[in-house]
């Protein structure tokens, strides 16, 4: 299949994050794109102001005639999160037309260039967003197909012509990434999750080591030392690791907090350091994931000034550690943190840099399998909290499960000041509450309440 022959794309949820990239591609490229979604969204807006159709009611009626009426012109992308009952999906599978799931014309796409694919269970948005802002001062550049929207950049996907390097992340959700073959690549974390897809931890880290086989002969594998012994490297890859913690080929040491911002050396294994290196992200994960991109970037061959000057310059990710207000009344902070891990990360970030004060979160669990698989896990990390409005479990895809809410978590949580709460009463919480320091945490339709939390805020 040559994409760039193809005049029709049509999106099934394309709202998704990972799928508004590629519909960005398309449209750059000339292609004439549609597609439906659930609901409008920032998302949306800005793929109707670049001439894509879209619409919010899964009725084939509704799909432009065009498309319709060209099935040997006309590529269908899905996502794994449209269930299989949607009507517009199966009129395209019922009526013979090229029907592909996001990750594998995402490979198409980049495994012809030279791809840098960061997977794990988490960090993937931000180290492939860090490399993204590095490369793009570099010589060579690069495009990029992100699972964030970059404050850099103002979006998700970056085009460039003349560059063969392509970033993007490796979705282990679904298996996704097995549909690449990258010529590097980074591992973040394996940490259980997705166990409604790998039934088990084991089969999970089988399957990374799957991805780490499907790495090009010759090309590079970077691992947080921490996975290291999860993990088993053929002999045609070179293998690099990085840590915060202990002895890599590339370790971040003399790490000083200095008012929100990261000061931090970094040794490598040739004896190099690279010296007072300045990261605006608070919480030492964002250390670890600035670090993994600059280790990433010195494999690759960008230089140490280049690197050095885009670290400092990065301004983030939406959504995450995303701060939307700081001032001497309140400090409020957004975050996609939907994983124990995450959650721990996120909390003992704020902790490190505002110890005295009051931590408020607001989290909603995403996924009735993800909530039951790790029930006392989230109550644990949530225990990190001062106070907790917790909201009900987004659903996403799934259907729900008997005796798995919301309290299953809570329940377990070790706080005096928790409360099980909807969302549309959280604005009128918050504003009785006042609280010091404000967290929104999850994965789902909670940054809806990130403007209405942020206007009351500021007022």
């Amino acid at each position: 299949m040559n994409l760039n022959e193809l005049k029709y794309i049509y999106f099934v949820g394309i709202g998704g994050i990972g799928m508004s990239s590629l519909a960005r591609f398309f449209i750059s490229i000339g292609a004439e794109v549609a597609g439906y979604d659930r609901a409008p969204s920032v998302i949306t807006d800005a793929l109707l102001k670049l001439s894509a159709s879209i619409h919010f009611e899964d009725k084939p009626e509704l799909i432009p005639d065009s498309f319709k009426n060209n099935p040997d012109q006309t590529l269908v992308v899905y996502t794994p999160a449209v269930p299989d009952n949607h009507a517009e999906l199966n009129y395209f599978i019922n009526n013979g037309f090229t029907v592909q799931k996001r990750a594998a014309v995402l490979g198409t796409i980049a495994n012809e260039k030279r791809g840098i694919a960061v997977a794990g269970t988490h960090g993937k948005t931000s180290v492939s967003t860090i490399i993204t802002t590095i490369l793009n001062e570099w010589e060579q550049g690069c495009s990029a197909f992100l699972g964030g929207i970059s404050k850099n950049f103002g979006n998700n996907y970056i085009a460039s012509a003349k560059s063969d390097f392509v970033v993007l992340e490796a979705d282990e959700f679904d298996r996704s990434f097995l549909q690449l073959t990258p010529e590097f690549a980074i591992i973040t974390a394996i940490d259980p999750d997705h166990l409604d897809i790998y039934k088990s931890y084991n089969e999970l880290i089988s399957t990374f080591n799957q991805f780490i086989s499907l790495i090009k002969r010759g090309g590079s594998l970077l691992v947080n030392r921490k996975v290291l012994r999860l993990i088993k490297v053929p002999d045609y890859v070179k293998l690099f690791t990085y840590s915060i913690t202990e002895e890599a080929d590339f370790t971040a040491i003399n790490i000083i907090a200095e008012e929100g911002r990261f000061r931090f050396d970094v040794a490598t294994a040739n004896h190099e350091v690279m010296n007072d290196i300045e990261f605006g992200l608070p919480g030492r994960i964002n250390v670890e994931n600035a670090l993994a991109a600059l280790a990433m970037s010195r494999i690759i061959g960008v230089e140490n000034d280049i690197i050095i000057e885009q670290l400092k310059e990065f301004k983030g990710v939406i959504r995450r550690f995303d701060i939307q207000v700081r001032n001497n009344a309140t400090i409020y902070i957004d975050d996609y943190a939907h994983h124990p891990e995450e959650l721990n990360s996120t909390i003992n970030s704020v902790r490190e840099l505002y110890p005295e004060k009051k931590i408020t979160g607001i989290f909603q669990p995403h996924l009735y399998s993800r909530t039951s698989d790790f029930a006392l896990d989230f109550a644990e990390s949530l225990s990190l909290l001062d106070k907790l409005y917790m909201l009900d479990i987004y659903p996403a895809r799934e259907e729900p499960i008997p005796g798995v809410t919301s309290d299953l978590i809570l329940k377990d949580v070790a706080l005096d000041e928790k409360l099980l709460c909807k969302k549309e009463d959280i604005v009128e919480l918050i504003d009785k509450d006042r609280p010091e320091i404000l967290l929104t945490l999850g994965a789902g339709d909670i940054d809806q309440l990130v403007l209405p939390l942020k206007e009351l805020l500021l007022n």
